[in-house]
C-alpha cells in the first residue's frame, strides 16, 4: 500500500483541462421511439482533480464516462485512499450534466453517502461508508463497486472492491463482472467476506 500512496498523491493534485468521455454504446431501451446515444463529446474543463472513469446508468446498464473529478469537498479523515474514495462518490451523487442526460445518462447513488478509512483490522484497501453496502439500492451499488475498481488511483491492481459499513460487521468483497455491468440491478446484496491480510492497527 506504501508505494501507492505517492500515485495518489500526485493524482489528486493533478490539473487536467480535458472534459468528458463516454463509451460509445448505443442502446435498445425497448419500447422507446429512439435509441440513446450513451456517448458526449469532450469539453473542456479547468477543473483540478485526477482523471478517473465514473460509471453511470444508460439503458439499463453501466455505461463508462471519463471525468477530471475534483479533490472531495468532504475531508472527513486524511486517509489517501478515502479522500480517493469520497471524490469518487462525489462526482457519483452529482446530477448528470444536461448533455449527459440528454445521452441517456442518469445515477442512482444517494445524495449524502460518504467514504471513510479503514477500521484496526480491516483488510488493506477497506473503504468503509456511511450506509451499509448492502442497504443500498442494488444499481448504486454496482455504480459504486464498478466505478472504485475502476480507478488505478484507488486500486493499483486489478480485483475485488471491499466495503464496509459504519458499524463493526467485517468488510466484504464485490466484483466488477461483466454480468454486473450490463445488469446492474443483480448484483449481489452481500459481498464476500473479505480475507486478505489486515492492515496495522
Amino acid at each position: 500500500m506504501r508505494r501507492a500512496l505517492p500515485v495518489v498523491a500526485v493524482l489528486l493534485l493533478a490539473t487536467s483541462a480535458c472534459g468528458i468521455r463516454a463509451t460509445t454504446v448505443p442502446v435498445d431501451v425497448g419500447a422507446a421511439p429512439s435509441r440513446v446515444s450513451c456517448d458526449t463529446q469532450e469539453q473542456p474543463s479547468g477543473v483540478q482533480g485526477f482523471r478517473a472513469t465514473v460509471e453511470l446508468v444508460c439503458g439499463s446498464q453501466l455505461v463508462g464516462v471519463e471525468r477530471v473529478v475534483p479533490v472531495p469537498e468532504k475531508k472527513p479523515v486524511r486517509d489517501p485512499l478515502a479522500m480517493v474514495a469520497q471524490a469518487l462518490l462525489e462526482a457519483l451523487e452529482r446530477t448528470p450534466t444536461t448533455e449527459e442526460r440528454d445521452a441517456g445518462f442518469t445515477s442512482e447513488v444517494p445524495v449524502g453517502l460518504s467514504a471513510g478509512a479503514a477500521r484496526p483490522g480491516d483488510p488493506t484497501g477497506t473503504v468503509r461508508l456511511s450506509r451499509k453496502p448492502e442497504d443500498l439500492p442494488p444499481v448504486a451499488l454496482s455504480q459504486i463497486v464498478c466505478t472504485l475498481a475502476g480507478s488505478e488511483a484507488l486500486k493499483a491492481t486489478p480485483g475485488p472492491v471491499i466495503l464496509g459499513g459504519p458499524d463493526v460487521d467485517p468488510p466484504r468483497a464485490w466484483e466488477c463482472t461483466d454480468a454486473v455491468r450490463s445488469r446492474p440491478e443483480s448484483v449481489p446484496t452481500l459481498g464476500e467476506l473479505a480475507t486478505p491480510a489486515p492492515t496495522p492497527s
